[in-house]
């Protein structure tokens, strides 16, 4: 990859190059990920970074000799979203949220419920039973020992609806 077209990466792009780069090194600290992506040619900050760990769902685990070390989860239920990650998800993507019973609908701008129905999933809330996202429409379907309404509020608060 040119340096010029490095620089030009999407946020998705730049993810998925720092995902290939953990998946290729032994990376131990954020600083070490700027560096490695700043010799492919991007540009990123340690706040970028960190952000797109999160996005990510990066974590540290154990390497075979006792370096703690970012990993990606191979498996998508491993894969856990911080609450802080859903917050955004939320604010940015979530226009409606309808409830009843044990089933909640988020409304999102068209092309985005995917979007929001990942990091949903990658959430792991116990009263989440699953998701299924259509265009601009996403339906939940809730524990019923929670209840509809009771997540349709805590995910409204989320959205700053």
């Amino acid at each position: 990859m040119t340096e010029r077209a490095a620089g030009r990466l999407s946020k998705t792009q730049r993810q998925h190059l720092l995902a290939k780069l953990l998946a290729g090194h032994a990376v131990t600290s954020q600083e070490q990920a700027v560096e490695l992506l700043a010799g492919d040619g991007v540009t990123a900050t340690q706040a970028t970074v960190s952000r797109d760990l999160d996005d990510l769902g990066a974590i540290k685990v154990r390497s075979g000799d006792g370096d703690a070390i970012y990993a990606i989860p191979e498996l998508p239920k491993d894969q856990r979203a911080p609450d802080d990650h859903l917050r955004r998800v939320f604010g940015d993507w979530v226009v409606e949220v309808g409830s009843s019973l044990n089933l909640v609908v988020l409304r999102t701008p068209p092309g985005s419920a995917h979007v929001v129905g990942s990091a949903l999933d990658r959430a792991a809330l116990p009263e989440v039973l699953g998701t299924v996202a259509g265009d601009d429409t996403l339906i939940v379907v809730v524990s019923e020992d929670v209840g509809g309404r009771a997540l349709g509020d805590r995910l409204r608060d989320l959205a700053g609806l």
